[in-house]
């Protein structure tokens, strides 16, 4: 997966205006983003019941058609049963969280299907855990807050837990942090080794989202 070699600022969709949608996204492109960050939680590993398949396929041409990679966060119990819903969606990777059941075989799945991996974390998981199990992911995504609710503040140990899993990580697995970046946060995770950098209140909270895009762009890299 070639964009995770650089670094990246990813709006994370979830925090979008969802009567905006495609505006946004539209706007959100057209001032460079590359990776678009969608959430999708069950209810059951994450409270709250977010967007899914449906909303993946009215964004992914146009997303495509810009050049942009439609990066996919499943925060659900058992994300197997979801993975190829996902994949005739048009998502082009997708991240399952450790602490789910079949979180493997799901990646197994994915890779099956041509999807880029990625194997998320909890605040409370052990990172040298993770790292452990990471074995065939592209990127391994390190949560800096509990996930479920957009707008939370950034849990300031997660920078230890980027460091130790740089640490621990082959070279050529990225690592991505979800949760609270922003101006000031962005740069801290970037120096302690995370490279992709999921952005939701920062971007939409905003009156411009693709001007705090470019921002966060900037203080990133």
């Amino acid at each position: 997966m070639d964009w995770t070699r650089g670094i990246e600022i990813e709006p994370s969709l979830y925090a979008a205006d969802f009567a905006r949608l495609g505006e946004q996204v539209s706007a959100l492109l057209a001032a460079g983003a590359r990776v678009l960050h969608f959430d999708t939680g069950d209810g059951h590993f994450v409270e709250p019941i977010t967007i899914g398949p449906v909303v993946l396929r009215s964004i992914a041409p146009f997303a495509h058609a810009a050049g942009a990679v439609l990066d996919c966060h499943l925060m659900v119990d058992d994300p197997v049963r979801h993975i190829e819903q996902f994949a005739k969606a048009g998502g082009d990777s997708v991240t399952v969280h450790v602490e789910a059941d079949g979180a493997r075989e799901a990646m197994t799945r994915a890779r099956a299907l041509g999807l880029g991996v990625g194997l998320a974390f909890n605040p409370e998981t052990s990172v040298p855990a993770v790292a452990a199990a990471a074995g065939g992911a592209d990127l391994v995504l390190c949560m800096s807050i509990h996930p479920g609710y957009s707008g939370q503040a950034f849990m300031p140990e997660a920078l230890d837990r980027i460091r130790e899993l740089r640490r621990l990580l082959p070279a050529g697995v990225a690592i991505q942090v979800d949760g609270g970046i922003d101006l000031e946060t962005a740069p801290a995770a970037r120096e302690a080794g995370a490279t992709l950098l999921v952005a939701g209140s920062a971007v939409f909270g905003r009156p411009d989202p693709a001007a705090a895009f470019r921002e966060l762009a900037a203080a990133a890299a």
